[in-house]
């Protein structure tokens, strides 16, 4: 059976898979990088984790991967394979896609973002299966974006198309690790709930979950927390439909697990700010944590396909 190997990695974890041509998740298996050993060390359980992958497809398919795609943290230039930068890896000019090929014995390789490898799998093969124009945004320990535009994810001129989380909401809010001040990540991301969720209910083990529970059960303080977030974020979508006009909204990541507990407020927040702008359909993500791994997939599908154009 023809396939693909796939990679996605994270800060501590990397969750990899075999992927059909249809884009099945064939087999799937997940592994810790090994960042506590260094940068180095990410890379070789990388290269490894890859290596068992090809042996395994091949010994139950009969045939050897076709190519291999990588969804990596940070910034990441895919047209020279380089992991640029990745803070939580402690990567620097990184050169994945060549590292990776040779180790997988010279099988093409395709590099991409995370999140926009995530929104590339949303896009065609999940919540936004259909749409021609939509924006994935997770909310996780910060906030991102991808914009799928035609079946495609634009990454923009320089790879930072999307970036949402860095859209200042309020200018007089928290400092921000970009440099800024009140961008959207530092009020509605899952980290910026837990941490203000921690201080409103005095409890230090207290997080994003918990807020979204209370807020069931009627907790004032954490109607208030999670009112705060939900305003923020519908300010910050807002000026990306503004921008955008997307037709279809995907929330994602750890927040969207709330379900209509976000959802709901969220609709009615956005309704409430937009004027000229048509507010798009607002839908929770449908891959949840195997979006990245085959977007992974099906980023290598694509560069298979890109070559035999290029050939023909």
């Amino acid at each position: 059976m023809r396939h693909v190997i796939a990679l996605d990695v994270g800060g501590t974890g990397m969750k990899a898979a075999l992927v059909g041509a249809d884009g099945a998740l064939l087999y799937e298996a997940r592994r810790a990088t090994g960042r506590e050993r260094g940068p180095d060390a990410v890379v070789t359980s990388i290269l490894g984790f890859a290596a068992e992958l090809l042996a395994h497809g091949e010994e139950r398919y009969g045939v050897r991967a076709e190519a291999a795609g990588i969804a990596v943290p940070g910034i990441v230039d895919p047209d020279d394979g380089v992991a640029v930068y990745a803070a939580n890896l402690g990567w620097r000019d990184v050169p994945l896609r060549s590292l990776l090929s040779v180790r997988l014995g010279g099988l093409p390789v395709a590099l991409g973002h995370d999140v926009r490898s995530g929104g590339l799998a949303e896009g065609r093969v999940g919540a936004g299966r259909g749409a021609d124009r939509f924006l994935f945004v997770p909310l996780g320990t910060g906030i991102a974006g991808a914009i799928g535009i035609g079946g495609a994810i634009e990454a923009g001129a320089h790879g930072y198309a999307g970036e949402i989380g860095h859209i200042v909401v309020h200018p007089d809010g928290p400092d921000c690790g970009c440099g800024r001040r009140g961008c959207l990540e530092t009020l509605a991301s899952a980290a910026a709930v837990t941490r203000a969720w921690a201080e409103a209910s005095g409890d230090p083990a207290a997080d994003a979950a918990d807020c979204a529970k209370a807020v069931e059960s009627g907790d004032e303080r954490a109607v208030r927390v999670w009112r705060g977030a939900v305003d923020a974020l519908a300010d910050g979508l807002v000026t990306a439909l503004t921008l955008l006009d997307p037709g279809t909204l995907i929330i994602g990541g750890g927040l969207a697990e709330a379900g209509e507990t976000l959802f709901t407020p969220l609709r009615a927040a956005v309704e409430e700010r937009v004027t000229f702008q048509k507010p798009p359909t607002i839908v929770p993500a449908a891959l949840g944590d195997t979006a990245g791994c085959l977007g992974a997939g099906l980023l290598a599908w694509d560069l298979l396909a890109t070559d035999l154009e290029v050939s023909a």
